[in-house]
């Protein structure tokens, strides 16, 4: 394998930045400031997590397809190249789109076409980093697209906050479907892939069919921990009840339920989305357990951050949250980018799951932070500290994931993973939004704390699963020397 030159770090990565350019604009700031432009305040959260959770089922089913295709393409443009176009194309529409929607259930649409689109050059653009870097330089292909990945924190408090400033989102929106169309046409020109010339073996119709059961995996996993968050949340009822009124027994075994049944999902979820996807996940055991602990992180982090700005708005009453949210993003992103930076080598050099474990726990103690945070000030320090531990945690979790995938079958096995991207947004924000939405009701303000709370858990689960993953011995070899 030819060994990458250092701007094709950059041409290898730069539709991450599109990417997260998209998330980090959509996510914090455009979404729910439309959202409660058409839903009352008091149901903003609860429709807020139905948008996300929904765009993300379809791309829990697009991205693994669209990955496993692109391994089997033979398009002179090479694998990846011709779905990462395609999908770049009809995102860029589909975003320009949104500003014509003149009801929640016209942006519900919209977003779940979108999320199709923008899928299909997800799934390819991860398998560029495995077909195309030697193993001794992925740590610092993985550094480089984490530096990618991660820019938009900065980038967007900058560009895309002042755009929206007032409400307004058509400059916004106009400006994120540039990023795209202009992202993709670098990697387009400067990534030279080698056309494939045998299809890989294997019945594609069979494989297809075991992608379309990662949504219906991680639905079966909701089941079984929907039981036992009844169990657990009755059982926790009954105690509460007995030490204090009805009233407070019913938000104690909301809360508990909310939590095992988050935690539970998440677990339970991915076991069953991996196994349908993969056809035995006991045989990739390491490689599930490292899916879980992606889909924990980043429940958390990604759910923190989409509730960022109605928290700013509804706790401390801030006059102007979306410019304040995009400013906490740049913060922690600053922290998070310096990180990025040097963990690359340090992946490379002492091994990825130490670096992900700390990571875990360093994110957990800035959500401890944040719970206390009673002004701005206190909200940035904690945000810097998730952000530290999002540094050490992004970069040394896609190395190993590059690591743990079979050979030959990057795209779908990096497709399967999007369980993880996905059902973040589905478990994070889907379940924390109707959470969010109970507690308010029961005290203003206080549904924010409890989430919070159910994210500080999961970084805490997302560091204690690498107990179960074991990186390839040939790798665990080079990072002792």
């Amino acid at each position: 394998m030819k060994r990458l030159r250092w701007h094709e770090y950059i041409t290898h990565n730069i539709y991450w930045f599109a990417l997260s350019m998209g998330s980090g604009s959509l996510t914090p700031l455009i979404m729910p400031l439309l959202v409660q432009q058409f839903v009352e305040g008091g149901q903003k959260n609860t429709f807020y997590g139905l948008l996300r959770a929904s765009g993300l089922a379809v791309a829990i089913l697009v991205q693994p397809a669209a990955g496993l295709l692109s391994d089997r393409c033979t398009s002179r443009w090479g694998r990846r190249r011709p779905f990462i176009a395609v999908g770049a194309l009809l995102t860029a529409l589909l975003v320009l789109a949104m500003a014509a929607a003149r009801s929640f259930w016209a942006l519900f649409g919209i977003m779940l076409v979108m999320q199709f689109a923008t899928n299909i050059a997800h799934g390819a653009l991860q398998g560029i980093i495995p077909d195309m870097t030697p193993e001794d330089q992925r740590g610092r292909a993985s550094a480089a697209k984490s530096l990618l990945d991660l820019a938009p924190t900065l980038v967007v408090a900058f560009t895309i906050a002042p755009l929206v400033k007032g409400g307004d989102v058509s400059a916004a929106i106009v400006a994120l479907a540039a990023v795209y169309v202009v992202a993709m046409l670098i990697t387009v020109v400067g990534v030279r892939e080698v056309p494939l010339r045998d299809v890989p073996a294997g019945d594609v119709g069979a494989m297809l069919l075991r992608t379309a059961g990662l949504l219906l995996g991680v639905a079966a996993g909701a089941a079984v921990a929907g039981l036992a968050a009844l169990v657990c949340g009755g059982l926790a009822y009954l105690v509460a009840l007995a030490l204090a009124g009805a009233a407070q027994a019913r938000l104690v075994g909301v809360g508990v339920g909310g939590l095992v049944g988050m935690l539970g999902t998440i677990v339970a979820g991915v076991w069953a989305a991996v196994h349908l996807g993969t056809g035995d996940a006991r045989r990739h055991a390491s490689f599930t357990w490292w899916v879980v602990n992606r889909l924990a992180f980043m429940a958390a982090v990604g759910s923190i951050l989409s509730f960022a700005l109605y928290f700013l708005q509804d706790v401390l009453r801030l006059p102007n949250p979306a410019q304040v949210t995009a400013n906490l993003q740049a913060a922690a992103g600053a922290l998070t980018l310096v990180l990025v930076l040097v963990s690359g080598f340090l992946a490379d050099r002492f091994g990825r799951r130490p670096l992900v474990v700390v990571g875990g726990l360093v994110a957990a103690l800035g959500t401890c932070l944040l719970l206390a945070a009673g002004n701005v000030t206190l909200v940035l320090i904690a945000g810097c500290t998730i952000g530290a531990g999002t540094g050490l945690f992004y970069t040394a979790s896609w190395a190993l994931g590059t690591d743990l995938v079979p050979a030959g079958e990057a795209g779908r096995f990096l497709g399967i993973q999007n369980v993880a991207g996905a059902g973040a947004g589905i478990v994070g924000a889907g379940l924390g939004g109707l959470l969010a939405d109970y507690f308010n009701r029961a005290s203003a303000g206080s549904g924010y704390l409890v989430i919070f709370a159910m994210y500080g858990a999961c970084f805490l689960l997302s560091a204690g699963v690498m107990a179960w993953v074991r990186e390839p011995a040939a790798v665990a070899v080079q990072t002792t020397k």
